[in-house]
């Protein structure tokens, strides 16, 4: 049976993670959960799944989940802090770490599960953004397994031969990421000048948090997903491309030099992609309906509108420019999203902050984590001040 964290359970993907491996508790136990300051949440959640150890990252926090989990009748260890998660990614109460904490703040926890072989599964894309090459590293010198749980690059790793293999002697040409465009596809700039936090947060397919959701109107995710592919896959930026696919039925392809494309297709829901990495090799049922093509008259494809939506030409170019621009893209975007949430920056200036911070650090390679934190701050401090001269 493996023992699986979850951290970041109280949101979407550890809601999804959580309905799997309820569903197989001959295979799976939830031994670990973790939550950012939702005490209540997590509490319940312990109720249902019993877990050995909750977690909650906001330290003051502590005393206020012991006690509900004690008048709950829980038993399990608890723990608070940022430190506690990481430890807790690493100890021996678990042999799967499913990686679903929102932005940098998963990097550290999602480098100790790696560090000490666990079964990875990345949903953090922030983490293999922002530090691509260590987290490569802690894999290979733990010795376990990384699999994506993103529904694109789980879908690349199931089209092909092995997962992640040498793409050129495996006949690959291209991969391509599909994007469902966002509740903003077609419309032109000026129809988006306006547009309120509310309104970007509405996706037509995906139900996600509200961070993850601004990044899909933008189409910044599928930016962060391109770096990710790059270092998932070893494909350089050349043979990556996007497409806008609105029904989110083909999660991705990877398009071969005989001219064949392989295809992974499914009803959009994240507990496909969580089932598949969760039992691989093998498969379990996940819960999600039959996908039935008959019901579906049309599928489209469109290439992006890259002047429009301009953070996906900016992640591009971010791999291009390599070393840390990955990062300072991701923190800057961070900064410059946070900001619109809050009523206080227009979306169309979420690129135009990204875009300043890159151009004003140039980028510097990737050294170590202590480092890498060093230029994330330096980044988001730099944000905060375009954001206070543009104000």
């Amino acid at each position: 049976m493996r023992q699986v964290a979850v951290l970041g359970a109280t949101g979407s993907i550890g809601g999804s993670t959580l309905d799997v491996i309820a569903r197989h508790p001959d295979r799976f136990r939830a031994a670990i959960l973790t939550a950012h300051r939702q005490v209540d949440a997590l509490v319940a959640l312990c109720i249902t799944h019993q877990p050995a150890l909750a977690v909650i990252g906001d330290a003051a926090m502590e005393g206020e989940l012991a006690r509900k989990l004690a008048a709950a009748g829980v038993k399990c260890a608890v723990a608070a802090g940022h430190d506690a998660i990481t430890a807790a990614a690493a100890s021996s109460i678990c042999d799967t770490v499913v990686a679903a904490i929102v932005g940098a703040a998963g990097l550290d926890s999602t480098l100790a599960a790696a560090r000490a072989g666990k079964r990875l599964l990345l949903a953090n894309k922030e983490s293999i953004v922002m530090a691509g090459p260590l987290l490569l590293a802690a894999v290979t010198e733990g010795g376990g397994d990384l699999i994506p749980v993103d529904s694109e690059h789980n879908a690349i790793f199931q089209c092909l031969p092995g997962g992640r293999p040498e793409l050129a002697r495996s006949g690959v040409r291209r991969l391509v990421l599909t994007a469902s465009g966002g509740p903003f596809r077609g419309r032109t700039r000026a129809e988006l000048a306006g547009v309120t936090p509310d309104q970007a947060c509405k996706h037509p397919k995906w139900s996600m948090g509200r961070k993850i959701s601004v990044d899909s109107a933008t189409l910044m995710n599928k930016g962060l997903e391109v770096i990710e592919a790059h270092h998932l896959f070893g494909a350089g930026a050349d043979i990556i491309d996007v497409l806008v696919h609105p029904q989110s039925l083909v999660h991705s392809l990877v398009e071969y030099v005989d001219g064949s494309v392989l295809a992974q297709l499914g009803n959009p829901d994240m507990r496909t992609a969580i089932a598949h990495a969760l039992a691989w090799p093998e498969r379990v049922q996940a819960g999600v309906p039959p996908l039935d093509l008959a019901q579906h008259a049309t599928l489209q494809f469109e290439a992006p509108d890259l002047q429009t939506f301009r953070c996906l030409a900016l992640a591009f170019q971010a791999l291009r420019a390599g070393g840390d621009a990955p990062a300072i893209l991701n923190a800057a975007n961070e900064v410059a999203v946070e900001a619109f949430l809050a009523g206080a920056l227009p979306f169309l200036s979420i690129a135009d902050v990204v875009e300043s911070v890159l151009a004003e650090l140039p980028a510097e390679p990737v050294v170590d984590v202590r480092t890498l934190n060093e230029r994330d701050r330096t980044a988001r401090e730099s944000a905060r001040r375009i954001l206070r001269n543009a104000c």
